[in-house]
């Protein structure tokens, strides 16, 4: 239970001025605006919630008080006694009230039998734990058994039923888990005879109502286009986009949010100690910190790439561990950001080795797009590694020639990497002509027509993400983590 931001969207027509419905049909398409009308909005649908813990409770008492009619279904009698009588299974804020009125008006009731809440609803919320092995894996017997509940259940019936996770699961868990437990104990198909949706919740416990009333987004990793209308029915009203989706990328957006707010605590409190040390109010730096919402608290640097370079972030990292070191704060978060940004550097390296081929032709030299600053540039680094290991190159970076003749960076391209100056050619046709392996360096526009331009024998390497571009079947195009 979390919560975090999700991608801009258009509105759609027919909506209310605060909600937003977002196709993303791929990993990495542009979101699309549906034109599905939200008209059909005051529908009330017949729920059933596997799992009376906290999402399941709420997420039931929550749908009840917006007119659904709703089901609890838990194997533990005493859950569904209280649900029955009124009473709620769980401390939460609001939620008592909420479960009680449900109960009193006749749109909330649990049971055990399983068959029963299937035959009696249209769609299934499964909300059971996926609590952590020793290992650190998750302990997915709870999902596993409601799902081929669940299925044996749908192998009497002969309406569609939608079947919906809740559940924190990890990537690639509906195909590889639910959708086959589902299938095996039912007997028919997924996306043929019944749905399956991923719709991961963004609960905080302590304020879990007010943040299901009005959640940062809604997201539906659809196997189908019909259970993701059905999924997005129960929604209807909310405020905060809606984006749609495949399962595999919903199955992600909840850990990568989990993983940021974790890093975001950790960050705060490593400022904090060190602010400590220097007698410096930690609050006070964080206050103004987070004032900035171009650069800080925004979708600035969040784009997954190559590491970065330049005058600032390497050596102002540098000096803070330094610092700290002299100070015996320890800073692991902080420390292990020049060695995770190495360890991308090396990624980047490999996976032009692994191509197999010895002529490569980098574009973009400086450390991003309309600069000639090489300082620290993690492209020098790659093009050195690959100097060593006898590779044939040829770059080009028409910022970086032209500061070769006129700019602040001459003495250090003549003097400091000569031997990578001398590799340097005046057009982009130069490198194509020689390379079997094209790498794009930076997001310099000029580079945009590239992956168009490529032979038949030659492989394209992107450290940027060309925008339009994606991998295809025949291994001539990769991402460095895409």
């Amino acid at each position: 239970m979390l919560e975090a931001s999700g991608p801009g969207a258009q509105k759609t027509q027919g909506q209310t001025p605060d909600r937003q419905l977002v196709f993303v049909r791929n990993h990495f398409h542009s979101p699309v605006a549906s034109d599905r009308s939200f008209s059909e909005k005051e529908k009330h649908l017949k729920i059933s919630i596997f799992g009376l813990g906290y999402v399941g409770t709420v997420s039931a008492g929550c749908l009840a008080k917006n007119g659904h009619e709703v089901i609890g279904v838990d194997p533990v009698a005493t859950k569904v006694d209280l649900i029955n009588s009124g009473r709620c299974p769980i401390i939460e804020a609001d939620i008592a009230e909420i479960i009680a009125l449900g109960a009193a008006q006749g749109r909330l009731r649990a049971t055990s039998d399983v068959e029963l809440a299937v035959r009696e609803t249209e769609i299934s919320l499964v909300c059971v734990g996926t609590p952590s092995q020793l290992n650190g894996n998750l302990d997915l017997t709870y999902i596993r058994r409601v799902c081929e509940q669940i299925g044996e259940a749908l192998k009497e019936k002969d309406e569609w039923h939608t079947v919906v996770i809740r559940s924190t699961i990890l990537p690639g868990t509906m195909c590889s888990v639910v959708i086959p437990a589902l299938e095996c104990s039912s007997g028919k198909t997924a996306g043929t005879d019944f749905g399956v949706c991923n719709n991961p919740e963004f609960l905080r416990e302590g304020s879990a109502v007010k943040d299901f009333y009005c959640p940062p987004k809604t997201v539906i990793g659809e196997s189908d286009s019909v259970s993701g209308d059905l999924t997005a029915q129960l929604y209807a009203g909310i405020p905060g986009p809606v984006i749609r989706t495949d399962m595999r990328t919903a199955e992600m957006v909840k850990y990568s949010d989990n993983s940021w707010h974790a890093l975001k605590i950790g960050f705060a409190n490593e400022i904090g100690n060190l602010c400590k040390s220097f007698g410096i109010d930690a609050h006070e730096v964080m206050n103004i910190f987070c004032q900035d919402r171009k650069l800080n608290i925004s979708t600035a640097y969040l784009s997954p790439g190559f590491a970065f370079g330049g005058s600032c972030l390497p050596k102002d990292l540098r000096a803070l561990a330094y610092r700290a070191k002299m100070d015996d704060v320890e800073l692991p978060i902080l420390n292990s950001i020049l060695a995770s940004n190495e360890k991308q550097i090396a990624r980047g390296v490999r996976l032009i080795m692994d191509k197999g081929n010895k002529r490569v032709g980098l574009l973009g030299l400086s450390f991003k797009a309309g600069t000639d600053d090489l300082r620290e540039s993690p492209v020098i680094e790659v093009t050195e590694r690959l100097l060593g290991k006898g590779y044939d190159l040829r770059i080009y970076d028409k910022n970086v020639r032209i500061a070769s003749l006129i700019g602040a960076n001459r003495d250090f391209i003549l003097n400091k990497i000569p031997h990578i100056s001398g590799l340097m050619v005046d057009h982009i046709d130069a490198v194509l002509e020689h390379a079997q392996t094209i790498v794009i360096g930076n997001m310099d526009p000029e580079y945009g027509d590239v992956p168009n331009r490529l032979r038949d024998d030659q492989v394209l390497v992107d450290f940027v993400r060309v925008p339009g571009v994606k991998r295809g079947a025949d291994g001539r195009y990769e991402g460095i983590c895409w």
